[in-house]
């Protein structure tokens, strides 16, 4: 199932695609949730969606904003250097461990606002990424169960300040600017793809030009070891991203460097999930 999350008129809702409708679940009852890591909560989320459904209204997608899918959850968690490729263009060697770092919701932006290209750096990058939705409390998990928590999936960029992000060993600031994590267009739940969001295609565009092309199969560490590895740290919730690293092709690998500009339109494209886009704006 694909869910997108929305705000019109003054409210907050879901809805699911349905025969290339959709149908918004937020109309059914005023407890439902506006927001997949709130709906993950309910362990029957499944059949509560399928239950409103049935008398779900269609929504007016053309008048409705989207809204990050996922952006309640306690934790966003992102790795890095996790494509072979991405780390023979970086200044860093292959990690024989995940490089595990943490974003804040305050950077989420949806499909269609603006990544915000902040008035600190003219090194605004792209990066584009796969996302695991955790769908169940995970702890101390096998590779081998991992995936059973594994709810769905969505697309992420996750534009990077070069400079702020090697200021300092952390990556933290450079990582975390306000409007720079763009997040959706929507969820798709784990039973609509391959296991671990295997093989699927990831391409991402500035200005219609393709800068990165990958394929999930080529993760260093793929998704179920991520979880399971997450897993032996911390205990992780459901709502929780974790966003999986990117491919070769960012700006900063480049020869000579190239940076997003005011005007520029990134999208990041991975194969049976959708296509994130969004338009750079400077920080006002």
């Amino acid at each position: 199932m694909k869910i997108l999350s929305y705000s019109l008129d003054n409210r907050e809702g879901l809805a699911i695609e349905l025969d290339g409708r959709w149908l918004d679940l937020g109309r059914t009852s005023p407890q439902f949730p506006a927001d997949m890591a709130a709906l993950l909560t309910w362990p029957d989320w499944r059949q509560r969606v399928a239950d409103a459904t049935r008398d779900a209204p269609v929504l007016d997608l053309v008048r409705a904003q989207l809204l990050p899918p996922v952006r309640t959850g306690q934790k966003i968690l992102c790795v890095g250097l996790n494509y072979l490729d991405h780390v023979a263009e970086s200044p860093y060697p292959q990690p024989t461990y995940p490089t595990f770092f943490l974003r804040v919701a305050s950077s989420l932006i949806a499909h269609g606002q603006a990544l915000v290209k902040p008035r600190a750096s003219d090194a605004f990058d792209y990066e584009g990424e796969l996302v695991a939705v955790i769908g169940s409390a995970a702890r101390h998990v096998t590779p081998e169960r991992a995936l059973e928590h594994v709810a769905g999936y969505t697309v992420f960029n996750e534009a990077s300040v070069r400079d702020y992000q090697f200021k300092a060993p952390q990556w933290t600031m450079g990582k975390n600017f306000d409007g720079t994590g763009a997040c959706g267009p929507w969820f798709v739940s784990a039973d609509e793809l391959p296991p671990g969001a295997k093989g699927l295609q990831l391409v991402t565009r500035v200005n219609g030009i393709v800068e990165q092309k990958a394929n999930t199969d080529d993760m260093l560490f793929d998704v179920a070891s991520l979880v399971s590895l997450a897993s032996e740290v911390m205990t992780l919730l459901p709502g929780d991203m974790l966003v999986t690293g990117t491919p070769a092709g960012v700006g900063f690998g480049k020869k000579p460097q190239v940076y997003l500009r005011v005007g520029d339109v990134c999208e990041v494209e991975i194969e049976r999930i959708g296509t994130l886009r969004n338009a750079v704006e400077a920080e006002r």
